[in-house]
């Protein structure tokens, strides 16, 4: 677990102190993975930084598994670290040693025997899907394949957390996808807990299981997933989530419809039911789809459709607190009762 609170990170600049990270208080869960999202400048990496000491917080605490790293100094803070592993977006490998010596690298920092060292890493080298990459330079290697061996990296000292700092930031969707599931796969078979920096909510789509919205230096909303994208409470949560699921429908076709607009959401498994194929046919009222999708978050559905709705005003309304009733959302964009 990780626990977080009052935390503040303060720069010193030319033009006075800047307001990194402010006052921000999270618990991460033993063996979830966890999103932290924001827009570049909004103070996600600082406090990523800050949770393995990377960054020396101004105020407030950080406790990894039970241990206040902001106690610990020196020899403790360096053992303490060994713990925390990190992944970082540019990679950073060694150009000048092979893909083995780049993983044997950690362990070595960590002192540990050469022979342990040499099968540690070809275990991790198997568990990333590198076991034929191990004596090739990084110059001879994908993107998607650095960020494999920066993950084997990570791994090497057995830690109980992995941060992620923008980790799939600079590879092409199908790699991040790729690299995504792997650590999806790590974290459900070490037990290991990933924070995950992102601006992307594609990604936290993907993978996470709870997550944060960061936004100048403060986490203005948190939560399950799943319920931040079924219903979230901020400007900025929603211009977030509208990048993955667009509303998005041409004004002249709006402009043309005649009835009401409503837009619907059905939660859970009320998403795969006829909701609206029943309420057409109940209640003598047409209904026209100008947008629809059910996106699939923590394995469970999300119905999202905007519609037009005709027809008598009572039944129009009857249809919609119809609706409500069977556990749908609707919320009237265009009324044309």
């Amino acid at each position: 677990m990780i626990r977080i609170e009052n935390l503040s990170k303060d720069y010193k600049t030319k033009t006075g102190l800047v307001t990194g990270v402010d006052n921000v208080t999270l618990t991460i869960n033993e063996g979830e993975i966890f999103g932290i999202v924001g827009y570049s400048g909004a103070g996600k990496s600082s406090l990523l930084r800050c949770m393995n000491l990377l960054e020396q917080p101004t105020s407030g605490d950080i406790e990894v598994d039970g241990l206040n790293l902001t106690h610990l100094r020196g020899e403790k803070l360096r053992q303490a670290r060994l713990k925390i592993g990190m992944i970082f977006q540019h990679f950073y490998l060694i150009s000048q040693k092979t893909v083995g010596e780049n993983v044997a690298f950690a362990l070595k920092a960590a002192k540990r025997p050469k022979e342990e060292s040499a099968k540690r890493v070809d275990e991790l080298l198997d568990m990333v899907g590198l076991a034929d990459k191990k004596d090739v330079y990084p110059a001879q290697l994908s993107g998607g394949q650095k960020q494999r061996v920066g993950i084997a990296r990570a791994l090497a000292n057995n830690p109980s957390v992995l941060l992620c700092d923008e980790a799939t930031s600079a590879l092409d969707p199908n790699t991040t996808l790729s690299i995504l599931r792997l650590l999806k796969k790590i974290n459900r078979e070490l037990n290991i807990t990933i924070v995950l920096i992102t601006h992307e909510m594609n990604v936290v789509k993907e993978i996470c299981d709870r997550m944060a919205v960061m936004q100048d230096g403060k986490v203005i909303e948190e939560g399950e997933v799943y319920d931040i994208f079924s219903d979230p409470k901020t400007d900025l949560t929603k211009e977030f989530i509208s990048s993955v699921v667009s509303f998005d429908v041409p004004q002249p076709i709006l402009d043309a419809c005649t009835g009401s607009i409503i837009k619907v959401q059905f939660k859970g498994a009320v998403a795969g039911e006829g909701v609206i194929t029943d309420t057409v046919q109940h209640f003598d009222v047409k209904g026209n789809f100008l947008h629809g999708t059910i996106e699939y978050i923590q394995e469970k559905p999300l119905g999202l459709f905007l519609m037009e709705i005709e027809g008598q005003p009572d039944n129009i309304r009857r249809a919609i607190t119809y609706m409500e009733g069977r556990g749908a959302k609707v919320e009237v964009i265009q009324n044309g009762i």
